[in-house]
């Protein structure tokens, strides 16, 4: 086991960025300013704000305007972002046992852009029994 190595932030982002390209349109185009940030766990203040107490319990999170609220006077603050939790993934990729951890990635990417496209989680989870 000494000779296995853990995937990488840069792994997981560049399984992340297969899943961007491989979106169909309109998709794609409407997720083309979407930034990606890699991290190991989530940060201590983020975990606060969700009210969540374990760091491995948030594997991405979708942070900005739904497209659904955003207005053309708005002006941007920041960039939508997809935060994608290394470590948290690893874990549930795991403890899933039955899933690639590319599929595991696409996954978490697809529902924290359907939350940049202004879906709720009630919406996701009509149509998606993957956390069930």
């Amino acid at each position: 086991m000494d000779h296995l190595i853990a995937p990488s932030a840069a792994d997981i982002e560049a399984l992340a960025a297969t899943t961007l390209a491989a979106l169909p349109a309109p998709f794609g185009t409407l997720a083309r300013d979407v930034v990606v940030h890699v991290r190991d766990l989530a940060p201590d203040d983020m975990l606060d704000d969700l009210d969540i107490d374990d760091p491995f319990g948030l594997t991405g999170l979708y942070d900005g305007i739904p497209m659904t609220q955003k207005s053309v006077l708005d002006q941007p603050q920041q960039p939508d972002t997809i935060w994608l939790f290394r470590r948290a993934i690893l874990d549930e990729w795991a403890a899933r046992g039955n899933v690639t951890l590319g599929a595991l990635v696409s996954h978490i990417m697809v529902h924290e852009l359907a939350h940049h496209f202004g879906w709720s989680d009630d919406d996701i989870a009509a149509i998606d029994r993957w956390w069930e």
